[in-house]
């Protein structure tokens, strides 16, 4: 995952001392399974919506606890990224009316392996990142931040949080 989210993670002993972690984030999961079960299957296309947790300072639009969709393609033939960056895209538009794509972003996450992309939303002010995706070494692709559209979509609608 890399430095930048194992110094956010929620890890703690159970009552029999073991070690758990809540969630931070979907892609993740997704590379474990690309790199075990899966590992022998080429352009498994799957899709998630999970509840994550990172630790760090709460603020507008950045909470502790929130919930992630993402779409991923694991071990692929051939480049996705085109088709994932346009499906991406496209839900954007579902959310909100005023987007804006950032190609060629170098994203903050070590596992990426090159530029990705990114999409905000200026309704949301200085945390307006609402989706971010790109290569990593198993596959491509996007994770959008639920509560973040929820928050654009509201903001843009005048209905202010």
């Amino acid at each position: 995952m890399g430095p930048e989210i194992l110094g956010q993670m929620y890890v703690f002993d159970d009552r029999k001392g073991r070690k758990l972690c809540l969630r931070p984030e979907g892609t993740a999961t997704c590379q474990l399974l690309a790199r075990g079960p899966w590992a022998s299957r080429r352009d498994v296309r799957i899709w998630y919506e999970t509840r994550c947790w990172r630790y760090e300072r709460p603020q507008a639009g950045r909470y502790r606890e929130f919930w992630q969709f993402g779409v991923e393609v694991l071990n692929p033939r051939s480049d996705p990224m085109s088709g994932l960056l346009a499906l991406a895209k496209d839900l954007a538009a579902i959310a909100v009316r005023n987007f804006e794509v950032l190609d060629r972003v170098k994203r903050g996450l070590a596992y990426y392996v090159e530029d990705g992309f990114e999409i905000s939303c200026p309704a949301l002010g200085a945390q307006k990142q609402v989706c971010g995706g790109g290569r990593y070494a198993e596959g491509a692709g996007f994770a959008f931040g639920v509560d973040r559209l929820v928050l654009a979509n509201m903001n843009e609608n005048g209905s202010m949080v």
